[in-house]
């Protein structure tokens, strides 16, 4: 299994790795700060160099278990050295909003006691879906407020692991409607302060002010008892 470097520093922009494995285009190496697309959250992309040149990231995935690096070429093989270089200005966008929607997230729950049913994070906007009813405009204005005022408090984002019983001791930590898997015995678990505390296998920053400002721009209705909310960054 390779080391996915990305889980303990989210802000590593390079890193060394031998490839273990080739198949085609896509490549696996023996550690990795490249995130895989899940959760919601897009790939990394980025370049892999070599003595054989230049690779350019293009998608990464996690399939049967490996995070498999797909590349604009094929040349890689077993056992070359690489230097990762991943694209800091895309992996920091949406770490700036995902952070973002775990603020938003836990101010609707906190609110209004919502689950998050779904989520897509992007790089010029971003939208959470809810198990809620309804949004009025005076609750949306309140959330975008309240999302503001932890933003501006500069709260320190705390990441850690913790043994599965531990993690499920703690009420606020599964907002997602759907539970983890019964096989995942360890849990990564994102605290904002008193704003949000969730399970969580993406990238974050290491203070809300890095999230600058959001700004709610509109709501869907997505059926029964499920609410979507876009938001953007300010800059």
């Amino acid at each position: 299994m390779e080391e996915p470097l990305y889980l303990n520093d989210c802000y590593l922009k390079e890193f060394e790795a031998t490839v273990k494995e080739v198949n085609g285009r896509f490549v696996v190496l023996d550690q990795t700060a490249f995130y895989p697309e899940g959760g919601g959250q897009p790939s990394d992309q980025g370049l892999l160099k070599s003595a054989k040149g230049n690779f350019i990231v293009k998608f990464v995935k996690k399939i049967s278990g490996a995070i498999q690096h797909e590349v604009d070429n094929e040349g890689l093989e077993a056992g070359d050295k690489i230097k990762g270089e991943v694209d800091w200005y895309r992996r920091y966008r949406l770490m700036r909003y995902h952070t973002a929607a775990h603020v938003v997230s836990g101010v609707v729950n906190s609110m209004t006691g919502a689950l998050i049913t779904g989520n897509q994070l992007g790089e010029d906007k971003s939208r959470v879906d809810f198990d809620l009813e309804n949004f009025n405009p005076d609750i949306l204005k309140e959330v975008e407020n309240k999302s503001n005022d932890a933003i501006k408090k500069a709260i320190p984002v705390l990441i850690e692991n913790m043994p599965r019983e531990k993690a499920m001791e703690i009420p606020s930590v599964f907002k997602l409607k759907m539970m983890l898997p019964e096989s995942l015995q360890t849990i990564r678990v994102v605290s904002i302060g008193d704003v949000d505390r969730q399970a969580c296998g993406g990238t974050h920053l290491k203070n809300t002010s890095e999230i600058k400002r959001l700004t709610i721009t509109k709501t869907e209705n997505k059926g029964k008892n499920n609410r979507r909310l876009y938001f953007v960054l300010n800059e």
